[in-house]
């Protein structure tokens, strides 16, 4: 009787065994991944099951089953992170659970140009084929929310080149904006030259999107903030064609007419307006914010497009207006007149 209870105990014993080593034999084998690796995303709201029956059906994992008793017993489950993954051939459940915790998605970007308006930027993260698109426009309640300490929200996100993974949205991407704005703001603000007339972070944030709008040339940043500095500080008007040109919105056809100019409807005319407008008129980068606070020496007052993206900068109107007739004699479609008389 005892040996028979015996013989019984060891053939158990060994079954257990056996099958244990079969468990651990599944569980090491690789994955059936191509050769070419694949894609597979965790969608919001997938559970540990649920991603284990797609794998499942994907062909990718035939014990489906010891990939949910695992990541349980070892507490994945509740760590898994949404996103793209890549997985690659020769990958064991053990790897793909760890690449699933660590949330090494992939990674996407989408870029804010410099110059932007919200309304354009929004259209940018709108038409990303990949960012889920939340926000109905400049208008959305959650923007105003996010700005309503301020007197609209133009202007008040940083243009960069933003990462993301899939199932991110332009809501956050937005957000994101927001922070490195104000962000960049407290820091440049914080290095600003001394005697700015400018009388606070957002003063020099409008006059960064001015700045921004009127120079391609990243090097003439600091010297057309000069300009607008110094007809700040005698009280001249700015007289700057983009201010116009936002004011009037979305009914402006490309041509400036002197009728825009006299406009003292227009509250961003500043042919007409002293000072700076109400609010800015893009979205300016970090460069165009540091050279709005740390303009460049000088007794310029005036500049000139020479119609290739540069410009001519005129201490005294008589040079300013020699300079125009030069320049406006071949003017070209992009063209865009600078400050004129005072």
């Amino acid at each position: 009787m005892k040996r028979a209870l015996l013989t019984a105990l060891v053939v158990l014993l060994i079954a257990v065994g056996l099958a244990a080593l079969e468990v651990q034999r599944r569980w090491q084998q690789p994955l059936a991944i191509a050769p070419a690796g694949m894609v597979f995303e965790v969608r919001r709201g997938d559970s540990l099951r649920r991603i284990a029956e797609r794998l499942g059906q994907a062909g990718v994992m035939e014990h489906p089953l010891l990939l949910i008793a695992y990541g349980r017993f070892a507490g994945v489950d509740a760590e898994l992170k949404q996103g793209e993954y890549r997985l690659e051939p020769g990958m064991t459940a053990t790897e793909l659970l760890a690449l699933l915790a660590r949330g090494d998605v992939i990674h996407y970007q989408v870029t804010l140009p410099e110059g932007l308006t919200l309304a354009q930027a929004l259209a940018v993260l709108g038409s990303d084929p990949v960012l889920e698109r939340q926000l109905s426009g400049i208008d959305d309640e959650r923007i105003v929310a996010l700005t309503a300490d301020y007197p609209g929200p133009e202007g008040l996100f940083l243009p960069e080149t933003y990462r993301f993974a899939r199932g991110d949205s332009d809501w956050q991407i937005l957000q994101r904006a927001f922070a490195a704005m104000q962000q960049a703001l407290s820091e440049e603000w914080a290095q600003r030259a001394d005697g700015s007339p400018l009388q606070s972070p957002y003063e020099a944030l409008i006059l960064a999107s001015i700045i921004e709008r009127e120079t391609g040339v990243p090097s003439e940043r600091p010297e057309i903030a000069g300009v607008f500095v110094r007809r700040l500080q005698k009280q001249m008007r700015l007289q700057t064609d983009p201010t116009v040109i936002y004011g009037i919105g979305d009914t402006f056809d490309g041509n400036l007419r002197r009728t825009h100019l006299r406009d003292e409807a227009n509250p961003y005319n500043t042919y007409r307006h002293a000072g700076l407008p109400p609010t800015p008129i893009a979205l300016p980068g970090r460069a165009a914010i540091h050279a709005a606070l740390n303009p460049a020496d000088g007794d310029t007052l005036f500049f000139v497009a020479r119609g290739d993206g540069s410009h001519v900068f005129s201490a005294s109107l008589a040079e300013h207006e020699a300079a125009v007739r030069k320049y406006q004699l071949r003017r070209r479609e992009d063209y865009r007149s600078k400050p004129g008389n005072p």
